[in-house]
């Protein structure tokens, strides 16, 4: 797999920040991959990047650490600038009523979910 694309780039941060998390709470690889059911080795492919995490092993990491995953992708979204089309999106969804922010936050979540599931693969 290209180093370039999208999809790696997305494998590679999110195992880097996995090995960040478990070192920083002192966890050995073989500590974390038994608290989430899964090989050493898997595991250390996963933080190399080398092997895609599912979400659902990325939940039970979560779990581990406590955290959620909106602040597991904090730090890749805090780089992002937003452009004018975010701005107008952010415009337009204030204005919305509260029924049709869940519809739209709905939306947004399943197709996330759906992008999420077409990196896993």
């Amino acid at each position: 797999m290209n180093p370039r694309t999208p999809r790696r780039r997305q494998t590679i941060f999110v195992g880097s920040k996995i090995r960040a998390l478990r070192k920083e709470r002192d966890l050995t690889q073989a500590e974390l991959a038994n608290r989430i059911g899964v090989q050493q080795s898997d595991l250390c492919r996963m933080e190399n990047g080398e092997y895609k995490v599912s979400l659902e092993t990325l939940f039970r990491i979560l779990a581990v650490f406590g955290m959620d995953i909106g602040s597991f992708f904090r730090e890749e979204f805090a780089a992002h600038t937003p452009t004018d089309a975010d701005q107008e999106l952010l415009l337009m969804f204030s204005r919305l009523d509260e029924a049709a922010r869940v519809e739209v936050l709905d939306f947004i979540r399943y197709k996330a979910a759906r992008r999420a599931e077409t990196w896993r693969s």
